[in-house]
């Protein structure tokens, strides 16, 4: 009797299985993403998602501790995002929109490692090698020890890797990659997975640190399998509009350092640049303006100033309008119904609009105090000084409390010129600034 095919269908957008076809992946959601996979494609599968090895369990205390060798990629942002350098035979997945200089960056980073005669493989799967030595020569990243190959075929970059000896790869990018042993189009999940499994295989073994470039969707995600993001050591996104000069490289996973900081690069005729004095992008210098108050936030060690801008106008509507950008709109929320019943403002007539400078998301609290400021500055049309800073958490029953490393914050205010801060709590180093307690939300009216 013939033995019974097993189907198998996968989801071409998070990599779920299933043996029956359905319209809508059950995991992701996405619609009509679900394709057959024949026996070859389905040992693939099996090969990436398990085992091929017995494994004994050892007792922690019999495990030696491994340090981690670093070496520099002669920028100071991506090292300090990265955790202090790279790390040979780390597998590096950085993701971004189109045009926001994913390509422009790791190409001027692979210029600088090789300064140092360290052989660097840059292997473009979308452009000729004739448009990425035309970056080069604007980048200024003609050194002999970068080495282009313009390659799909993910067999070839092996044979390339068997005639020189690399340290640095870069791969841009995993989607048009593909392995002629597999047989579905290029991008899709399986060659994908199976692509970044066998890179992987290679950063390990051979230590060579490995970044490829993989491109999002819609929604901001990295296009491809989820299961992307688990294999490889490190997930980066650049951030940034393509129309503006500033760009920011966030970790999301760091299995080498942390995942909290982030890099400030600027766009120039040269390429991307590390952004010295990023605080002047953040903040005005022009005259005192009613709705603009500053404040400072912590991005993993690095504090930064930032401007928060409010616009309170009348509204005409039965449902006036609540809008912010770069600020949690649920929280704004939260804080005008705050401002309604502690402080008595009326502002269920009027349209409130948030704005963050510099294209910066604020994630945490501290800049609560500062949105307060100025949607009480602009609806009673009152000047702050550009001297004041506002840090602190505003609760729901109207308290100011405090927030981490104030300290810290307070120093990097004190070195552009602030001379004032409002805090929650008295800092036992005012770094020569005059600071005052406002510890609940009704002692801020005292300022306008």
């Amino acid at each position: 009797m013939a033995k019974k095919k097993k189907i198998v269908f996968e989801c071409q957008h998070c990599g779920f299985t299933t043996p029956r076809w359905m319209g809508k992946c059950t995991n992701c959601g996405a619609w009509e993403s679900l394709i057959e996979l024949n026996e070859e494609q389905q040992e693939i599968s099996k090969l990436v998602s398990s085992p091929n090895s017995k494994s004994k369990a050892l007792s922690i205390n019999d495990i030696v501790q491994t340090t981690v060798d670093r070496f520099s990629s002669n920028d100071t942002e991506l090292d300090m995002v990265l955790g202090g350098g790279i790390v040979p035979g780390s597998l590096t997945l950085i993701g971004g929109s189109p045009g926001v200089g994913k390509s422009t960056l790791l190409l001027k980073i692979g210029a600088n490692i090789a300064k140092d005669k360290k052989n660097v493989l840059y292997v473009t799967g979308e452009e000729s090698e004739g448009q990425v030595k035309l970056r080069a020569n604007r980048l200024g990243a003609n050194e002999d020890s970068l080495y282009l190959l313009s390659e799909i075929r993910f067999e070839q970059v092996l044979i390339e890797l068997d005639n020189r000896d690399y340290e640095f790869i870069i791969i841009d990018s995993i989607q048009t990659m593909y392995s002629e042993s597999i047989s579905s189009a290029p991008g899709s999940v399986t060659q994908v997975k199976q692509i970044t499994f066998d890179l992987m295989r290679l950063a390990k073994d051979k230590k060579i640190a490995i970044f490829i470039i993989g491109h999002i969707t819609k929604e901001g995600s990295i296009a491809g399998p989820r299961v992307l993001e688990h294999m490889v050591d490190t997930v980066l996104y650049f951030e940034g509009d393509s129309s503006q000069e500033l760009r920011i490289l966030r970790g999301f996973k760091n299995r080498f350092g942390p995942t909290s900081e982030i890099g400030v690069f600027e766009m120039r005729n040269e390429g991307l640049v590390s952004a010295k004095n990023i605080a002047s992008r953040f903040i005005s210098t022009n005259s005192e303006q009613s709705g603009s108050a500053l404040t400072v936030i912590l991005e993993g060690s690095r504090p930064i100033i930032l401007e928060v801008q409010a616009l309170v106008s009348e509204s005409y509507s039965p449902n006036p309008k609540r809008s912010s950008t770069g600020y949690e709109s649920n929280r704004l929320n939260m804080l005008l119904a705050l401002l309604e019943k502690k402080l008595e403002l009326p502002l269920n007539n009027y349209d409130v609009f948030i704005n963050i400078t510099g294209g910066i998301k604020i994630t945490e609290t501290s800049a609560d105090l500062a949105v307060l400021a100025a949607i009480i500055s602009s609806f009673r049309e009152r000047n702050i000084s550009k001297e004041t800073v506002f840090i602190g958490e505003v609760s729901l029953v109207g308290d100011v409390r405090e927030v981490q490393a104030l300290d810290q914050r307070l120093k990097e205010a004190s070195m552009h010129n602030i001379s004032k801060a409002l805090v929650s709590k008295k800092p036992l180093d005012s770094h020569g600034m005059k600071t005052f307690v406002v510890d609940e939300v009704s002692k801020l009216l005292e300022w306008f």
